[in-house]
């Protein structure tokens, strides 16, 4: 965990933390940051594709088929426990169960770079995954929170910005053209979107920094239940995440990276989904427990104890 503290992008993330807390005017341009996280997205895409387009598709069925069981199942355990334990609203309930569902890109580019930097093999198409977790959960918690979209203009408009929106369209974006050119063809494109990856990631990391640090001057509202499921309901779902790719036989490192995936949650598609589907949910509760929470103690601690609990596993 150590090791995992002093890496270069996550003293960035901390930079950027208390130079929120301490107020400072420290921030990347908004221009800079839709550059970048495009980018991020982008580069995963491309790199996912070009493991995908060297996968034995045999393999690759059985941690689909576990990873599609995560989707459904980690939304409906996350919304029992805030709507019948701790007595939140449908709404509310079915919006954060939505996020605890979905995923987080940067943490997966932060569990990638983790797992080479220690040498530990991983399956190449563990980014098809990612883009496969992220779609029913975001349908899931709309359902549970509403039981669906009951005017049909809403639900296109809804189902246009879950598969159109920039992360998902870019992600299956850059994985078709990766499958699609292959690793001879993208090898001209390395210099940018492998070499400078982490350099990009970095930058990334200290923004989302500065904007955590602003989310914690909302944990007084969200209140000590939300607080300790924002800290214990990524644990549940990462030893299922490991317990899946256990029984779908991925090796060890793909065991980490699907824990650190179902532990995740997201701050992008997410989000925008709930406020168009569901507006009556409190943003303030599923972004100070998935942004101010979940998120760093996911990219600081989270990720070593989950290739912890893997080995342990295995």
């Amino acid at each position: 965990m150590v090791s995992n503290l002093l890496d270069p992008t996550i003293l960035c993330f901390l930079v950027g933390f208390l130079s929120g807390i301490a107020r400072s005017d420290l921030r990347l341009p908004n221009s800079s940051y839709q550059f970048v996280s495009l980018y991020l997205l982008l580069a995963i895409g491309l790199k996912g594709g070009v493991e995908l387009s060297q996968t034995d598709i045999s393999a690759f069925i059985p941690a689909l088929l576990g990873t599609m069981f995560i989707g459904v199942t980690v939304p409906i355990i996350a919304f029992g426990i805030l709507f019948k334990i701790g007595k939140f609203s449908r709404h509310d309930s079915g919006a954060i169960a939505a996020h605890y569902g979905s995923v987080s890109a940067v943490t997966f580019a932060t569990t990638l770079a983790f797992l080479q930097r220690q040498d530990v093999y991983f399956e190449p198409y563990m980014t098809t995954l990612m883009v496969i977790l992220e779609i029913p959960a975001i349908c899931l918690g709309i359902y549970l929170a509403k039981g669906g979209i009951s005017h049909v203009n809403d639900r296109a408009k809804l189902l246009r910005d879950i598969f159109f929106g920039k992360s998902l369209f870019l992600l299956g974006g850059g994985i078709l053209i990766g499958y699609v050119s292959g690793p001879e063809r993208m090898e001209a494109l390395n210099p940018l979107f492998v070499d400078l990856f982490k350099g990009f990631l970095a930058l990334f990391l200290l923004e989302l920094g500065i904007v955590t640090a602003r989310q914690f001057s909302h944990l007084k509202t969200v209140g000590a239940f939300l607080l300790g499921f924002a800290i214990i309901m990524p644990i549940i779902s990462g030893v299922m995440g490991i317990l899946v790719a256990k029984m779908a036989g991925m090796s060890l490192g793909g065991a980490t990276i699907l824990a650190v995936l179902a532990a995740s949650s997201s701050y992008i598609a997410a989000p925008s989904a709930m406020r168009i589907a569901v507006p009556e949910a409190k943003e303030v509760y599923y972004l100070s427990s998935s942004l101010g929470i979940t998120f760093p103690l996911n990219i600081t601690l989270g990720i070593p104890l989950f290739y912890w609990l893997a080995q342990f596993f295995y």
